[in-house]
């Protein structure tokens, strides 16, 4: 439910600096979706597509497969990469910076073991 909501704070930044006026709905959803799978790759290592082509027979999408900590993670690199995008980064350059805060947070939450007893110890 958290990126659910956090996700907001990340569409609102692609809608009011990536989204030009006279794109078709169909433009302006790939553009939403291209983003998405921004995170997707700095978190995953993977896009949407490429992980229902290794997954076919798993329900729902890559999101709804990730663990506590990931989505902890992908809460983050979306409220980040909302600040990014109003930076006016190149995404490229957006991607690089999620994956290596990706990296770093992801070692933590994984290694500490204070994170291991609040998730139950998985």
């Amino acid at each position: 439910m958290l990126t659910k909501i956090n996700y907001k704070i990340h569409t609102d930044a692609v809608k009011s600096h990536l989204v030009p006026k006279e794109l078709t709905q169909s433009q302006v959803n790939q553009i939403y979706a291209n983003e998405a799978d921004i995170i997707n790759l700095a978190l995953f290592g993977l896009t949407a597509s490429q992980w229902r082509k290794l997954n076919p027979k798993k329900k729902g999408n890559i999101r709804d497969h990730a663990d506590i900590r990931q989505l902890v993670c992908l809460v983050n690199l979306e409220s980040l990469n909302a600040e990014l995008i109003r930076q006016g980064l190149p995404q490229s350059d957006r991607l690089r910076q999620l994956n290596q805060v990706a990296i770093v947070q992801m070692r933590l939450l994984l290694t500490d073991r204070r994170v291991s007893r609040l998730v139950g110890g998985d």
